[in-house]
């Protein structure tokens, strides 16, 4: 019986002497989300008549009629900056600036 208490005591006495364990690496950080996409709205139809308008790609951007409702229409050079508001109802007529020619007809 001695023998196995003075064994025990030699047991706990080298476990005491024993260095910890390293402690673990640090998990790496979450990776972030992927930014969503901007909302861009899909028209359903054609509801600014940019089907229609199309018989304007080719012509000289002078041949666009003066518009009856103007916040629903707009003539830019395919260079120049436009608003980024979206109007699905808006006609939109893109000409290049050198030449006057329409190249684009769209709704936005």
């Amino acid at each position: 019986m001695r023998t196995t208490i003075l064994m025990a005591v030699g047991l706990l006495a080298l476990a005491a002497c024993a260095e910890p364990p390293p402690p673990a690496p640090p998990a790496p950080p979450p990776r972030p989300a992927p930014a969503p996409a901007p909302y861009q709205p899909r028209p359903s139809a054609d509801q600014c008549g940019a089907v229609e308008a199309q018989r304007f790609v080719g012509r000289s951007r002078s041949d666009i009629p003066v518009p009856v409702q103007p916040a629903l229409q707009r003539v830019a050079c395919t260079t120049c900056p436009v608003t980024m508001d979206f109007n699905p109802r808006r006609l939109n007529f893109f000409y290049d600036a050198a030449t006057g020619v329409v190249k684009e007809v769209r709704c936005g």
